[in-house]
């Protein structure tokens, strides 16, 4: 596989494509909600000073995500198409 990681391991500029969310159906429900979903491109645009919530650009939105809720979203890097 491509260089898969964890969405909170990704750099601030770093953009990437979900390949599965592995959490409760609650968390995921909520991420469903606001267009995480498998395929969906997210780039880090910040992190705050220390590290936890980081924000991520998600369908032209801007969404904070802790770090226990980025840990569970696994992705791999977008290729430059």
């Amino acid at each position: 596989m491509q260089d898969i990681r964890k969405l909170s391991e990704i750099n601030v500029g770093e953009k990437v494509i979900v390949c599965k969310i592995n959490s409760s159906e609650k968390i995921s429900r909520r991420l469903y909600d606001i267009g995480i979903i498998k395929g969906t491109v997210i780039e880090c645009v910040g992190r705050s000073p220390l590290k936890d919530p980081s924000a991520y650009l998600v369908r032209g939105a801007v969404i904070a995500l802790r770090s226990e809720d980025s840990e569970n979203i696994i992705v791999r890097k977008a290729s430059d198409e």
